[in-house]
């Protein structure tokens, strides 16, 4: 095994589940070994030893969100691997493969730029990037991996490989969208943009007002440039002093605005904070390294949750009746429901061709399920998106799915039919034996799904 003993943690050891264990807690890995990578030469010694013993390779980062059990297997933790370079003349950032998105906005931050980050601050930017990644600034500049300029990744052969546009075009296009499916990203060069302020925050409204606001919410997307990102979260809020006491246990309809427009947002949110008095109003220009502030997400204490989305074509008065039947305060729900607008630069096509999915949804509707030993939470959820049907692409958004969604032909739905042909050919060249199977997994051609 070539690489140093203190990087490697086996079952017993005293340092094996912190290394093992993420934040989502609705699965829990027990692989032969865990490498904690500290660079990439650790990341290809890690892979050839996966293939040498026959073990499946899975990769985590940040934990944010593991997908299936990586038990026997060999388990990278990239998590020390969070170097971050910024080149402010080029507007570009390198990024290694456990860097966090907090990170990177700092560091381009202090120069008035801006990466194409998530709303959470803690999420990892390279596997957010993989999969797509659909941030507070998407819809004006498009998905996250739409902007890669290149990448380093180790492939199934034990190789380092140098990957772009005129390197391995092949493997540039599947990996951009297709996660970690072809290998481990050990670093990535993303561009930066021109973005130091928004006008963002939250409107948080009361239940009996969600109906008003999903109405009015859905009407106002219709007509919005394309520097206006937003989403609507329903939650019923714990009873913790960790809320807001004016949110604390309470039904909350969450609207979040991130407006990187010049000026005009407060007029453009306007029409929203008319709609009636809110809980907490905390909309105001604010830097971009705010932009954490805006969704809120807690981020630092583990939890169990099962995800799964759906994109939507639109919704019309009708499918916002079936959301506020399904989700709203009457309905008790055991489970978040998120509405986010898409739409704008997040429909047309990279000038490098990837295989991103979901540019013909105007919104995405996610859903965050609790789950105790009982099902009725799951099927409730379940009951909720086979009604929203009628409204659906068919499509789903990887970075959005959940650990009950591993299954080929569920992955599929998160690309074109044509794409997914593809990808499955060039998993049989890349990874023929499908190592990296520990994940969203998409298989070679001419295995069995």
């Amino acid at each position: 095994m070539n690489l140093p003993s203190g990087q490697v943690f086996r079952p017993g050891a005293p340092e094996y589940d912190d290394e093992r264990l993420g934040l989502n807690r609705a699965v829990e890995s027990c692989p032969e070994y865990v490498v904690g990578a500290t660079g990439e030469q650790d990341v290809v010694a890690a892979v050839r030893m996966a293939v040498a013993e026959g073990r499946a390779v899975g990769v985590m980062a940040t934990g944010h969100s593991p997908t299936v059990p990586a038990d026997g297997a060999v388990l990278i933790n990239t998590g020390r691997m969070n170097g971050v370079e910024v080149n402010p003349q080029a507007r570009t950032a390198w990024l290694e493969a456990g860097t966090r998105w907090r990170q990177v906005v700092e560091r381009a931050g202090a120069h008035g730029l801006a990466p194409l980050n998530g709303s959470s601050p803690n999420v990892g930017a390279v596997g957010y990037t993989t999969g797509g990644g659909a941030g507070l600034l998407g819809r004006r500049f498009g998905f996250a991996a739409d902007h890669v300029r290149r990448l380093r990744m180790v492939t199934a052969d034990g190789r380092l490989r140098e990957v772009g546009p005129g390197s391995d075009p092949d493997l540039f296009w599947a990996v951009r969208g297709g996660k970690d499916n072809f290998g481990v990203v050990v670093g990535m060069e993303v561009e930066l943009f021109p973005v130091a302020r928004l006008y963002g925050g939250g409107l948080y409204f009361p239940a009996e007002a969600t109906g008003d606001v999903l109405h009015a919410y859905t009407e106002w997307t219709r007509s919005l440039p394309e520097h206006m990102a937003s989403s609507v979260l329903l939650a019923q809020n714990p009873d913790l002093p960790g809320v807001p006491e004016p949110l604390r246990g309470r039904f909350v309809t969450h609207v979040r605005i991130a407006f990187s427009g010049a000026e005009g947002g407060e007029e453009l949110v306007r029409p929203l904070r008319e709609i009636g008095p809110t809980l907490m109003d905390t909309v105001r220009d604010m830097p971009y390294t705010g932009v954490g502030t805006i969704h809120h997400e807690p981020t630092d204490a583990p939890y169990v949750a099962y995800d799964r989305n759906v994109f939507l074509r639109d919704v019309d008065k009708d499918a916002v009746d079936t959301l506020l039947a399904h989700a709203g305060p009457d309905a008790q729900p055991p489970f978040i429901t998120e509405l986010r607008h898409f739409g704008g630069a997040y429909a047309r096509p990279p000038e490098v061709l990837n295989c991103v999915g979901g540019r013909d949804a105007t919104f995405c509707l996610f859903t965050g399920a609790t789950f105790t030993g009982a099902t009725p939470a799951l099927e409730s959820r379940d009951r909720f998106l086979a009604d929203l049907r009628p409204w659906s692409t068919g499509g789903t958004n990887i970075n959005f799915a959940g650990v009950e969604d591993t299954a080929p032909d569920i992955v599929r739905t998160a690309y074109r039919p044509a794409d997914y042909t593809r990808l499955t050919e060039l998993k049989a060249v890349y990874d023929p034996g499908n190592v990296f199977r520990i994940n969203f997994n998409i298989p070679p051609k001419g295995t069995t799904e």
